[in-house]
This record gives C-alpha cells, structure tokens and sequence, in this order.
C-alpha cells in the first residue's frame, strides 16, 4: 500500500527501529507530524533517557504502525535532524509500506506473571497470575483465587520484551469468561478469558508489537 492511503492523523504513533554500534535493534517511540507526499515524512524526535535521540544523516531506518488489524512497515532513510524551532526528524517518504495482518483471533501461547486490579469493584487488591495465551483482542489469564465476575472491568500488568527492549504494559480488560484452570481438582485456580477495551493508542501500538514479535516465535494456538 502507499503512505497516503492510510490518512494518518498528525501525532499518530509510529515506531522507529535502528541499529546500535554493535548491530542490535533498537526501537524508539515517535509520533507524525507532517509528510509531503512524494519527498519526505515529518517525525516528533524520540527521546531516550530524557534526552533526544540523535540520528545521522543517511542513517536507514524501520518505521513500524499499527494500521486496521496489522502492522505497516516500511524502509526509511534520515534526510535531516532540526532542533528549531521545534526539534523535528526528517525522513525518506517509501515507495511502500508492507502489511502484516493479524488477525484478531490468533493466540500465542506465553507465560508471564500478571497483575490484575478489579476497577469494577474499586478496591486496592492487586491479584498476582500468569498470562497463559495472548492475542491482539484479549488473553486468557490463570489466577490461584477469584479475580471477578463476568462483565468486570479490570486492569492488567505485565511486563513484555519486544526486540532488546522490555516494558510495562498496562491495559484495560473485561471478563468474558471463567473456568477452572484443571476440572479434575477444584482447588487448582481458576482461568479468566478477558477482552482488551484499552482506548491508548501508544498501549494499543505495544501490544501489537508484541503478539507479532511473539507469533514468529511462540506457538500460535489453533492454527
């Protein structure tokens, strides 16, 4: 597809991924500011440690975004770093943007720890449990005690690695569904089905990176 055929908003979040000075990925959070069709793409400058990250004329760079129900990705090269009267980062407009799609039903299957806030009922109570499956539209979640009812909105935690780089992410759910975690022992933990509803795109824009990241590598359930 073409750059303008998605109709970016300005300050839609994008992704840049660079190299460091031994070969490794490194991924920067920015947002876009303008594009003149045809020549160049206007970027916020990433920052790192507070500080704005410095890019080299000529430097080839990955933009990623999450577009409909995937990821865009295209090839880039820096043309030029302003700093006024706005620091601005200035990129090559691509040819083209690959599609990934993902469909909205894929689970790969994880295990990482959790942290889970009941917001419906609206106490303190911070549930610890394991993400067992993930996909872009929600999880299955694995807790030794009751989390909720069905219909509860909560808050999940949980640390995710994309790349060399590892964050918190933290999303909006509901509860769509419960069981236990092993039928032949009732005292074995229950498992939660919960739907994500977050509404921030940069968190959105995470979790997409990595369900991806993780379907490369993870085995996809039901596939």
């Amino acid at each position: 597809m073409k750059f303008e055929d998605m109709k970016l908003i300005y300050g839609y979040p994008m992704q840049l991924q660079t190299s460091n000075s031994a070969g490794q990925p490194e991924r920067f959070s920015c947002r876009l500011i303008g594009c003149l069709p045809g020549r160049s793409i206007l970027l916020s400058v990433p920052k790192l440690a507070g500080k704005l990250v410095r890019f080299r004329t000529g430097q080839k760079v990955v933009a990623r975004l999450m577009v409909d129900n995937g990821i865009g990705i295209f090839v880039s090269v820096v043309e030029a770093q302003t700093a006024d009267p706005y620091p601005i980062l200035h990129i090559s407009y691509p040819d083209n943007v690959s599609f990934k799609g993902i469909r909205g039903a894929t689970r790969v299957a994880i295990d990482e720890p959790v942290q889970i806030l009941n917001l419906t009922i609206a106490n303190d109570e911070v549930v610890v449990g394991s993400v067992v499956d993930v996909s872009v539209t929600g999880a299955r979640i694995e807790v030794p005690s009751e989390l909720g009812e069905i219909g509860n909105k909560i808050q999940v935690t949980m640390r995710v690695g994309v790349a060399n780089l590892t964050r918190d992410l933290t999303l909006e759910a509901i509860i769509r569904s419960r069981g236990e975690m092993d039928i032949q022992h009732v005292d074995s933990g229950v498992a939660y089905g919960v739907e994500f509803i977050e509404p921030d795109e940069d968190r959105r824009l995470l979790l997409y990176a990595y369900v991806y990241a993780q379907i490369g590598s993870e085995e996809v359930i039901g596939s």
